[in-house]
């Protein structure tokens, strides 16, 4: 038989950077992998997984008689009416086979040409599920960028999106990965379509399924404990590590999950982005969508984490991703890369790699966002609209600030049960840009930047009274107790840090001054209080340098320049104080966990840049068109064996093993322009394993 009959099927669009498959101790640490998997319950009982079976068969049921009456209404035949379908397909963690307890299932109607979104699925079937008994929380989305419905069918959430084909019978059968099935419809029926041809996509790309599923349920799960699991924050959803994991594991195809756990942080700690990573090559097509492609499309060259696709039209699936938020995630891919060597050396075990990051314990400062209405029902859209806007706040601050002033979204909400209205809040850590020298009296100024943000959120449609919000600065000292589960501990400094160089940068700080407007409150309700708090003002402001910072609260603290270099200006310093929320007399803050109240919007002193894990943070890009960051430029540049020692046996040479592996795939590779597309052709990916050249 020919030699070349038996060549490995290649997966992706370059060759594979080892075939070597598990040995006994890669099989163990599978084993142990597994099974901590399970004891954290990542995996869902039968009992609810038949639930959801269930509640899937009656769902396309209902979709079915919607379809049907549609069709009797219309006048069109008895036997177009009995012959009238629609089809339910599931996309997500749920059909790639990931989901866990109390997931939620993201679900695809399709229906034919004559039955449409805006009115037929947006009324007429809103109105149906509204009657449903079993159905609850019933929340459409219909200026979404991808149009949804949701809610809750028998107590277990349901995301419904809908795409009108141009077919006037939809047969039960219709595979959806056609091509055809995208003629003549619009681009938000595409985008509605294209959940279940990515995921379908991704499941024809990878070599092994189970192993595939095995280590993205792990990678999710460890992305959910590091806090870098959102992508309406700015991190990354659940398609986006769906694609990345697929990518380590069309470059290791005959890994087990340990070992495709402990190569996704060895490839992605060395990654130059922004070039993309990509599954198979972008294919363009005679319907004409726009497809990611940074030559033709402006707005593609400044996309920082491109994530791509692969089911046609190819989009980036990571266009939130900022410059803070892939430091934040590039940080964390490098503690994951530190923590399975430990385990590879028998140093340390599966629990250390999912260890909860300490995010109240990484910075000095931290901006908290309150959000406030009426009513849980109320909270919960408010909240929507809030956190989804986030994300905008985040790059308006490194706008305004030149990137000097970094910002770390928490993607994760707290309440304060005290509080006697609905209630949430989120957090922003805040350091200076590592590598800045920290100048005497210098401040960042985002009064002007929250300001611009709090009018942007003023603008939802759907307001009521009662929807309040408020941005506070807080010290790290008056974190509010209730976002610590087990109650009010005080943060301890982070163990890993190097005490001297924290003691050279951080033991000054810059401020950042922050112009309060008259009121924090979205709308101003009620004035009453303002003439009794008017004395403490004025007392506020005749003692600068005076405020004891273990008993001032946030709001009112202004910080000696001998302590902070610098200044810290509170919203009563920088506009004579602020008005008195309708609720101030059933919110007063709790001064032993020193909690801003929900009016007052202090100002942001940004001086930490500590480490956090001992690993030292990665350096943004200074424009997006530059192929690496100077700090990944100096990971890659180390041995090259440690990320392919264990694939590459008889070489001991570092420099024998870098030229064995770029001979080996050199070849696939393109040379990368400043926009970052492939000089010869489409966008293609550089794998990681090759000199790191930044190319302006």
């Amino acid at each position: 038989m020919a030699g070349g009959s038996d060549a490995p099927k290649q997966y992706g669009i370059t060759k594979p950077l080892s075939l070597l498959g598990p040995v006994e101790a890669d099989l163990q640490r599978t084993a142990e992998l597994e099974k901590f998997l399970v004891e954290a319950g990542l995996y869902e009982s039968t009992e609810e997984s038949a639930k959801r079976e269930e509640v899937l068969g009656k769902l396309d049921q209902i979709v079915k008689d919607w379809v049907k009456q549609l069709t009797s209404q219309r006048g069109y035949t008895d036997q177009m009416v009995e012959e009238a379908n629609a089809v339910l397909f599931t996309f997500g963690s749920y059909r790639l086979g990931v989901h866990g307890p109390g997931a939620d299932i993201d679900t695809l109607c399709v229906g034919p040409s004559y039955v449409n979104r805006e009115e037929d699925f947006f009324i007429v079937l809103h109105e149906i599920l509204a009657q449903t008994e079993d159905v609850t929380e019933l929340q459409p989305v219909p200026d979404a960028h991808v149009p949804v419905m949701k809610f809750k069918f028998h107590g277990i959430s349901i995301d419904l999106l809908y795409a009108s084909v141009s077919l006037l019978v939809v047969p039960a059968d219709l595979d959806i990965s056609q091509g055809s099935v995208l003629y003549e419809v619009d681009e938000a029926t595409v985008r509605s379509l294209n959940g279940c041809r990515v995921a379908d996509q991704i499941l024809r790309l990878v070599p092994n399924i189970e192993n595939f599923r095995t280590a993205l349920r792990c990678l999710k799960y460890w992305a959910k404990r590091r806090g870098v699991y959102s992508n309406v924050t700015g991190f990354l959803g659940g398609v986006n590590w769906a694609l990345l994991v697929a990518r380590v594991c069309q470059l290791y195809p005959n890994a087990v999950p340990s070992m495709l756990v402990s190569r996704f942080f060895r490839v992605f700690t060395q990654w130059r982005w922004p070039n993309p990573v990509m599954l198979c090559s972008i294919e363009e097509d005679e319907l004409g969508f726009p497809i990611w492609d940074p030559r033709k499309n402006p707005r593609d060259k400044c996309h920082h984490m491109p994530i791509i696709t692969p089911a046609y039209p190819c989009m980036n699936s990571s266009y939130n991703v900022s410059t803070s938020t892939l430091r934040v995630m590039m940080e964390q891919f490098q503690f994951g890369n530190k923590v399975c060597q430990e385990i590879e050396m028998n140093k340390a075990s599966w629990s250390a790699l999912f260890e909860q990051f300490q995010f109240f314990e990484a910075y000095k400062n931290y901006l908290q966002v309150d959000i406030i209405a009426e009513d849980d029902e109320d909270l919960r859209l408010w909240k929507g609209w809030v956190e989804s806007r986030l994300r905008q706040l985040t790059l308006k601050i490194e706008r305004d600030t030149y990137g000097m002033l970094q910002c770390h979204p928490y993607p994760h909400e707290y309440a304060d049960p005290s509080r006697q209205c609905a209630h949430c809040a989120f957090f922003m850590g805040l350091s200076r840009k590592e590598g800045v020298k920290i100048q005497e009296g210098q401040q960042f100024d985002i009064r002007g930047t929250v300001d611009e943000f709090r009018h942007e959120i003023n603008l939802y449609m759907f307001w009521k009274p009662g929807m309040e919000l408020a941005v506070s600065h807080v010290r790290r000292k008056q974190i509010p107790a209730y976002v610590f589960p087990e109650g009010y501990k005080r943060p301890r400094p982070s163990r890993h840090v190097n005490h001297q160089q924290q003691s050279n940068k951080n033991d000054t700080e810059d401020g950042t001054a922050t112009r309060s407007p008259d009121s924090q409150l979205k709308r101003k309700h009620d004035s009453a209080g303002t003439d009794d708090a008017e004395p403490d003002r004025s007392a506020k402001r005749s003692s600068v340098s005076q405020v004891n910072p273990k008993t001032s609260s946030p709001q009112s603290r202004n910080v000696d320049e001998n302590t902070c270099n610098g200044q810290i200006k509170s919203s009563s310093d920088a506009s004579g104080g602020s008005q008195a929320s309708p609720h101030a007399s059933e919110r007063s803050p709790d001064p032993a966990a020193s909690s801003p109240s929900c009016t007052t919007m202090g100002a942001v002193c940004s001086g930490d840049a500590t480490s956090k894990h001992g690993i030292p943070l990665v350096e943004d890009c200074t424009t997006p068109t530059v192929a690496v960051c100077t700090t990944l430029k100096r990971v890659a540049e180390k041995v090259v064996s440690e990320l392919v020692v264990s694939e590459r046996l008889g070489s001991t040479n570092s420099a024998e093993l870098l030229e064995s592996m770029e001979k080996d795939v050199l070849a696939e590779n393109v040379h990368f322009g400043g926009n970052g597309v492939a000089q010869g052709g489409l966008p293609e990916e550089l794998e990681p394993n090759h000199r790191i050249e930044v190319v302006s």
